[in-house]
This record gives structure tokens, C-alpha cells and sequence, in this order.
């Protein structure tokens, strides 16, 4: 076959499926969106990204907050058994104290409120004026220690006073 045969043939094959294409039916042929339905497209698509956006951008300012308002958490959680022990080691360490010093005959001197104040085993720091009979103790600052039957330190509190009577005119 010589090249001009083969041009024909060519030339020809393409009119063929050219025809071809003209006589198909109407469903086959695909219908190209209008201009106005391809931006209604496109509109519809960049309002959904644009909401997406502003959803996503709500939901990380609120995870930042979150963030920030509970960073310490972790640390605190591990705080805590920390403190539940000192408390725990802490009333151990006093009970043991209280046991020593009770084995050495010491023992604590804890005035009770309400009662009349004891110049043998109290100080008074402190008279307040009160309602109360003169010399009752109304609050303890510090609690008095004594050795067997001797006083090592007085126990600290405040008293009641009478107040004197205004001189009348």
C-alpha cells in the first residue's frame, strides 16, 4: 500500500466516526452544564468550605481554651497522692512524738476553754473584756507541757476581764 492509499484510508476511517457521532441518539450525547448551573455549583461548594472553615476554626479556639484552662491537671493529679502521704506521714510522725515524750513522762498541759484560769500550769498573754466571770479562759494560744509533776512550759491563753464599771457623774 502506498502513502497516498494510506492517507485515503485514514481520511476516510475519521468521516466514518465522525458520522458516527452525529448519527447517535440524543441520550448518548452528554449535555454540558450551563454557565449558570456551573457557578451555582461552585458557589454552593465555597459557601460549605467557607462554613467548614469557620466550624473548624470555633472548634479549635474552644479546644484552646480547654487546653489552657486544664494544662496543670496532669501535674496536679500527680500532686495529690503526694499531699494525702505528707498528711498521713505527718499525723504518724506527731503520734510518734506524742508517744516518746509520754515514755519520758511528759505530758501535754491543754486548758479547756471555758474554764477558770490556773496561775500553777497557765500564762495569760491577753485579758479581753467578756461576759464571762473574770479569769475564764477564752481561747488557748499555746498548749503547756509538764515533766512528771514539773512544769516545763505553761500553756499560753487568753482570759475574760470584767470591764470596769463607768464612774457616774
Amino acid at each position: 500500500m502506498s502513502d497516498e492509499e494510506k492517507e485515503k484510508n485514514a481520511e476516510a476511517e475519521e468521516l466514518e466516526a465522525q458520522e458516527q457521532v452525529q448519527d447517535a441518539p440524543a441520550e448518548e450525547k452528554v449535555a454540558e452544564p450551563s454557565l449558570e448551573e456551573e457557578l451555582l455549583k461552585w458557589r454552593d461548594a465555597a459557601m460549605r468550605t467557607a462554613a467548614e472553615y469557620d466550624n473548624y476554626r470555633k472548634r479549635m479556639v474552644k479546644e484552646k481554651e480547654e487546653c489552657a484552662k486544664f494544662a496543670n491537671q496532669r501535674l496536679l493529679e500527680e500532686l495529690l497522692p503526694v499531699i494525702d502521704n505528707f498528711e498521713i506521714g505527718m499525723s504518724m510522725v506527731k503520734k510518734q512524738l506524742d508517744e516518746f515524750l509520754a515514755g519520758n513522762g511528759v505530758n501535754a498541759v491543754e486548758p479547756v476553754v471555758g474554764s477558770m484560769f490556773d496561775h500553777a500550769t497557765e500564762e495569760a498573754l491577753q485579758r479581753e473584756p467578756s461576759d464571762q466571770p473574770e479569769g475564764t479562759v477564752l481561747r488557748v494560744i499555746r498548749k503547756g507541757y509538764m515533766l512528771k509533776d514539773r512544769l516545763l512550759r505553761p500553756a499560753n491563753v487568753v482570759v475574760a476581764h470584767t470591764p470596769d464599771p463607768e464612774p457616774q457623774v
